[in-house]
């Protein structure tokens, strides 16, 4: 898991040649995106516009993914990612599906709270549990971006 703003980028291009074209998308995107899903090169590299509101930590589950690396990106509000090493994980609440790419856990204590601001983004491998969406104080509305890269 790494915690960084847009502006660091180009650091990452080395872990994977597709994070130059996923990080190209979020500097390019218009402040009045469309929510859903924008094709950034097949299925390779897409990434999904999400406004939505956050819930307590205590609602949510940890998911983890095989196939692709996660660059979760916040435009507006603020939000708590819940983030566990896959290791930890004991308990499955949703077997590892293929179809979507994910599989759930029951949150641990030993969860390490993320908190992501405006400008920041999180990467997130499939070694990593993550609780993303999770309330900051109480619940809000945040403007982020998904971006899915095969890895």
């Amino acid at each position: 898991m790494i915690l960084d703003t847009l502006a660091n980028h180009a650091q990452y291009a080395a872990i994977s040649p597709r994070f130059a074209r996923a990080f190209a998308f979020l500097q390019q995107l218009p402040a009045d995106a469309a929510v859903g899903r924008h094709e950034i090169d097949g299925g390779e590299i897409y990434a999904f516009v999400q406004k939505h509101q956050t819930k307590p930590i205590a609602e949510k589950l940890l998911e983890v993914h095989r196939k692709y690396i996660d660059i979760q990106y916040i435009v507006k509000g603020r939000e708590i990612i819940g983030w566990a090493p896959l290791a930890d994980l004991k308990e499955c609440t949703m077997a590892f599906d293929p179809a979507v790419d994910a599989a759930l856990y029951k949150c641990i204590p030993e969860m390490v709270q993320i908190k992501v601001l405006p400008g920041q983004f999180a990467l997130l491998f499939p070694e990593d549990g993550h609780a993303p969406s999770c309330a900051w104080d109480a619940p809000a509305e945040v403007l982020k971006v998904v971006v899915k890269v095969m890895v």
